[in-house]
């Protein structure tokens, strides 16, 4: 059951000018569901991304590094869920191309505009003729308002679509940011997240896009975690259709300070929706790490706590055993850490400073918090003035049974 994930109603979900999506059942792992989904852009689009650094990258995944390495115009994006086309050879990479051939066929674009996505089962040959034979019904059903839908058919072990919809006004012009993402399981994103997709009707330069959707996954994707496990198809794009009459050419356009931290909230709320949506997740848990001397640090002590299997169950548990939240900082890797200057907090309790328990510190207050389902653990490592947040969740027993039965 997700944690307090929000799906606003389909009138709050704004068409993106420029964006047009159909969706369609293929049939790749299981009838009648919707499993491959079509965007197709407007001529003039700016696409960027960012994806998996799993050096078992995924055929698509390769496939999108060299479409955007060599600058082609970008018309279009196919997904598949069902099948990763990951750690499937040379047959992976032909199967990616054809689904780019296929899309390019249907909608009269070349093929190297086209960007391939597939999620799913890992190491199992890719039906590419199921993609190919379904694709003029997703082509039949594009338009701009099927956000909705689309953010359904990417699900594969997620139980709530994820979706972002806002406008708002930037230099007297009405902008339009919408997006999706999928994720619930093999959740530590690195460069990106497991599938993320966000467009807006600005017009950003080629250059920036691609600094900025790595700012962006930097600030959000690349700030979560389930289980600590890369995957080999993580992809972030960011589409810029130009069609709201704002233009951004670079960091010092007006606008341009505004339009980010409108692309950034929408990145970080289909982020944490992913954690809310964790597989078999209970507790969504906010870690903020304080005082650290560098970045590199904070996160370091961040993610040693979300990663911890022992402080994972414990929060399942409702169980305050917070020693455990202690070794985490200990064995983070800061060689010199002086833990007399470590406090920890969880929510507003002082929990732990000088070295050990706060004497005022008392059991009941940490289970107090630990029953509620979303969670803030502080930390100051008292070092310097650096500040750090990433955001996990618990482990329960649903976790290990959706796991153990995934490919059944």
């Amino acid at each position: 059951m997700a944690v307090n994930l929000v799906v606003p109603e389909r009138h709050a979900i704004h068409a993106v000018a420029g964006v047009e999506i159909g969706t369609t059942s293929a049939g790749i792992r299981k009838i009648n569901k919707k499993d491959l989904t079509l965007f197709r852009l407007a001529p003039g689009t700016t696409v960027a991304g960012v994806f998996t650094e799993n050096r078992f990258k995924a055929a698509p995944v390769k496939r999108c590094e060299i479409a955007l390495a060599n600058q082609t115009p970008i018309r279009a994006l196919v997904i598949n869920t069902g099948n990763a086309n990951a750690g499937t050879g040379q047959a992976g990479d032909e199967a990616a191309w054809r689904m780019c051939q296929a899309t390019a066929q249907n909608l009269g674009v070349p093929a190297d505009a086209v960007l391939p996505f597939s999620t799913g089962v890992i190491m199992e040959p890719l039906p590419v003729e199921k993609i190919e034979q379904a694709m003029p019904s997703a082509v039949t059903d594009l338009a701009e308002n099927h956000w909705y839908e689309a953010a359904h058919s990417i699900m594969t072990t997620d139980t709530q679509p994820k979706i972002h919809s806002r406008q708002v006004s930037i230099e007297g012009k009405t902008v339009t940011i919408t997006g999706i993402s999928k994720g619930a399981g093999m959740i530590r994103p690195n460069m990106a997240t497991m599938l993320g997709y966000l467009a807006t009707d600005a017009a950003i330069s080629q250059s920036l896009l691609n600094q900025l959707v790595k700012e962006l996954a930097d600030h959000s994707f690349n700030r979560i975690t389930v289980d600590g496990d890369t995957s080999t198809n993580d992809a972030f794009i960011l589409m810029a259709t130009g069609q709201s009459g704002l233009t951004i050419e670079q960091q010092d356009s007006p606008g341009y300070a505004s339009l980010r931290e409108a692309l950034l909230e929408a990145s970080t709320d289909l982020a944490c929706k992913i954690v809310r949506d964790a597989e078999g997740a209970t507790k969504f848990i906010t870690i903020r790490i304080e005082d650290a001397a560098t970045q590199d640090e904070a996160l370091k002590v961040a993610y040693a706590i979300a990663h911890s299997p022992l402080v994972k169950t414990a929060f399942f548990a409702s169980d305050p055993n917070l020693g455990r939240i202690l070794a985490a900082i200990g064995y983070a890797g800061i060689a010199d850490l002086d833990v007399d200057q470590v406090k920890l907090w969880l929510g507003d309790v002082l929990v732990a400073q000088d070295g050990g328990r706060h004497p005022d510190y008392q059991e009941e207050q940490g289970k107090a918090v630990m029953q509620t389902a979303e969670i803030l653990v502080r930390v100051s490592l008292g070092r310097g003035a650096i500040h750090e947040t990433v955001y996990t969740c618990d482990f329960s027993h649903e976790y290990v049974s959706i796991n153990a039965d995934y490919r059944s």
